[in-house]
């Protein structure tokens, strides 16, 4: 039979059949174990870890909560073959499945080993491990700082060979947990107090030897920089030689064991008196060399020395002869300066400034006069000029020319001059200028109009 020839299927909606399946994967699948490949990781800012995790021919996504991811000891990376273990779960808003996983470690290398990898190369990176960065020790230290569990066997072992080898070196034990999720920041807390209270010249950070577990506390990123933050030189010996850890390679420096770092710390008090006693025998044995040296030097110059009188007479003479020859030099230079300067002063004589000024006043005195001179004759050429001007405009004036005889006819009462008859009618009234005074008449007739 059909499908279409049902007269009543069931009809789903999107969120009705998203649900039931959401069901029935939940159901089918409690907690899965899968293996696989990781990709497209991503880490945001809320602490959720999601990634892909694929084969050959299928891939699935998965997602691990911050609670979870906070306790992982290593962080995923692309390309890591990991085993994971999870619930199957279906995101509805958007129809896909995925695994929220609850554990995670990498295939075919531990988490912890995996981790320590990690951080040494993030810390190398940082410069952390740099040997030029690295303080060497003080010979002998007088007062030693040493954090480790009060009750281990690494303290018990420390102290042993310190008072073995130098027993008046003072230990002052900082107790901290070495071993669980509190020690490390225990041991940060105790390297900073040491540094801010305690007057000492080294720190020990040891503890026995454990697996990687029970090291771990010791692969802490806070202690390696707050190892390198330590004004004061850090020893670390931490469980036994084949055991190395991230304080190992912060620190200034690293001892095996324990009981190594007591001995890289001190020398055995025989040995060092056993060296300062042959120091002490050589330093003798050069002395007397050096005395014997010098008697044998002080012989010699003996045999040379004359009486000190006589080189004192030798030496008076040779300095009188010399005191006469002075001042025979001293005289000459002087006879010779003074010739110099007598010649030097007529110079200066010459060239002084009253001598200058006198000339120039002689100069500006003879230039003045001449000036004087030049202006006057000037004047009387330009008065002559003047007068002879002068005739000629009074020979050229309009009054010379009345005196002679002539007038200035005007017509009025405008006062136009006069040049022919034609500008008046009988009548008419005019003015008539003569070289003395002046006539008002009128015309009575007008010849030659």
């Amino acid at each position: 039979m059909s499908p279409f020839e049902n007269r009543n299927p069931e009809i789903y909606t999107v969120s009705a059949l998203t649900e039931e399946i959401k069901g029935l994967l939940e159901d089918h699948f409690d907690f899965v174990w899968v293996e696989g490949e990781i990709s497209n990781f991503r880490a945001p800012f809320s602490g959720h870890y999601y990634m892909v995790l694929k084969d050959e021919r299928s891939q699935i996504r998965t997602v691990m909560f911050r609670a979870q991811a906070r306790d992982l000891k290593f962080v995923p990376e692309d390309g890591m073959k990991v085993i994971c273990m999870g619930r199957i779960g279906l995101y509805q808003p958007r129809g896909e499945y995925q695994i929220v996983l609850d554990y995670l470690e990498p295939l075919g290398i531990g988490a912890l080993a995996l981790a320590f990898e990690q951080l040494k190369r993030k810390l190398a990176a940082q410069g952390l491990f740099d040997p030029e960065i690295k303080r060497s020790l003080p010979f002998l230290p007088q007062r030693v700082a040493v954090i480790t569990s009060p009750t281990g066997a690494a303290i018990r072992d420390f102290l042993k060979v310190i008072h073995r080898r130098f027993a008046n070196i003072e230990i002052v034990i900082v107790p901290v947990k070495v071993q669980g999720s509190e020690a490390a920041g225990e041991m940060v807390s105790a390297l900073e107090l040491i540094n801010r209270e305690l007057d000492v010249d080294v720190i020990v950070l040891t503890r026995g030897g454990g697996s990687l577990e029970d090291l771990w506390a010791f692969n802490d990123e806070k202690l390696a920089h707050a190892i390198r933050a330590s004004r004061i030189p850090v020893v670390s010996a931490v469980g036994h030689e084949i055991d190395v850890t991230i304080s190992d390679m912060a620190a200034d420096v690293r001892a095996p064991t324990p009981s190594a770092a007591a001995e890289i710390l001190v020398q055995e008090k025989e040995s060092l008196e056993v060296k300062i006693g042959e120091i002490r025998e050589r330093l003798l044995s050069s002395l007397d060399n050096l005395f014997l040296s010098l008697n044998q030097s002080l012989a010699f110059l003996s045999k040379g020395l004359v009486d000190p009188r006589r080189r004192i007479t030798d030496t008076w003479f040779h300095l009188e002869e010399l005191g006469t020859r002075l001042m025979r030099v001293m005289n000459s230079r002087v006879h010779e300066r003074k010739k110099q300067l007598i010649s030097e002063n007529r110079a200066l004589f010459l060239k002084s400034p009253l001598h200058l000024c006198e000339a120039l006043g002689q100069k500006i005195s003879y230039q003045k006069q001449a000036l004087c001179f030049f202006v006057t004759d000037r004047l009387k050429e330009r008065r002559t000029a003047c007068n002879l001007l002068e005739e000629k405009v009074r020979a050229l004036s309009p009054l010379a020319v009345l005196k002679r005889g002539y007038s200035i006819t005007r017509k009025l009462p405008e006062k136009k001059i006069l040049r022919d008859v034609k500008s008046v009618e009988e009548e008419d009234r005019v003015d008539v200028t003569l070289a003395e005074g002046t006539l008002e008449c009128r015309i009575e007739r007008v010849v030659n109009k």
